[in-house]
């Protein structure tokens, strides 16, 4: 059971192909590639109550006790769509998560960090992790991991920099939230490039735009390309970057 609604349901419900609730994983992006290995199909979903090793980017640990949202889709997409970018994929998953909770709370509240993290009142709500599996210059599947602070305990040593939805909305269920958020994800996987309307619906979100950075590169961040990368105003000129931990000036 997920909140009350059987787990033998939740596939049907939300139009993907299978959907499975697990108590604990050591992940669900590693749950996701073992399906993706075995063949699974587009829109395989794995839900974890708890992640013994979650991870986020560069090598980081994700907290994931029970109450949170700890989500896995497989991704495989197809000609031409096969060739889209990790960070695209990530951009919009982040643009699905912000839609979802702000769908929950009546208002546009949720702003989007690049790369990966989704914020409330400037403190970290949820983040995505995107892994590509490649057969020589074949892409076979994508990973995308989302892990959602929904009803579960924030450590005291990170909650000045981390929110659970709960705070904002005390009788939130997870399973309201995917109910919007998982059919959104379904659909993260086509189109090479980012549309000029979802760079549009990042920009409105953008938490970064015209603050002054020194990492990845020192500058004033700018928004986005097509492709995702962060663009970053040099004073001197416009660099973009594709990857990298971001540090405020």
């Amino acid at each position: 059971m997920l909140d009350g609604v059987p787990a033998a349901g939740l596939a049907r419900r939300w139009g993907v192909p299978q959907c499975g609730l697990f108590r604990r994983l050591t992940s669900t992006l590693d749950a996701i590639h073992d399906l993706g290995s075995q063949g699974a199909p587009d829109g395989a979903t794995v839900i974890a109550e708890e992640q013994t090793a979650g991870r986020g980017r560069d090598g980081r640990s994700w907290h994931s006790p029970a109450g949170g949202v700890w989500l896995g889709m497989l991704l495989r997409p197809t000609p031409p769509h096969e060739r889209a970018e990790l960070g695209v994929v990530s951009i919009r998953a982040g643009l699905a998560v912000a839609d979802a909770v702000d769908a929950l709370l009546g208002e546009p509240a949720v702003r989007l960090k690049w790369p990966n993290d989704v914020l409330l009142d400037d403190r970290k709500l949820a983040g995505i992790l995107c892994e590509a599996r490649w057969q020589g210059e074949r892409l076979q599947w994508l990973a995308l991991g989302v892990g959602v602070n929904v009803r579960n305990p924030i450590p005291a040593g990170v909650a000045p920099r981390a929110i659970a939805l709960r705070e904002r909305l005390p009788a939130v269920q997870r399973v309201a939230l995917l109910d919007r958020l998982v059919p959104a994800l379904a659909r993260v996987g086509a189109g090479i490039a980012l549309s000029e309307p979802e760079r549009a619906a990042f920009a409105a979100r953008d938490w970064l735009r015209g603050r002054r950075i020194r990492a990845p590169v020192p500058g004033r961040a700018g928004g986005l390309r097509q492709d995702g990368a962060l663009l970053v105003d040099l004073g001197a000129g416009t660099v973009s970057v594709r990857e990298g931990h971001v540090e405020l000036a």
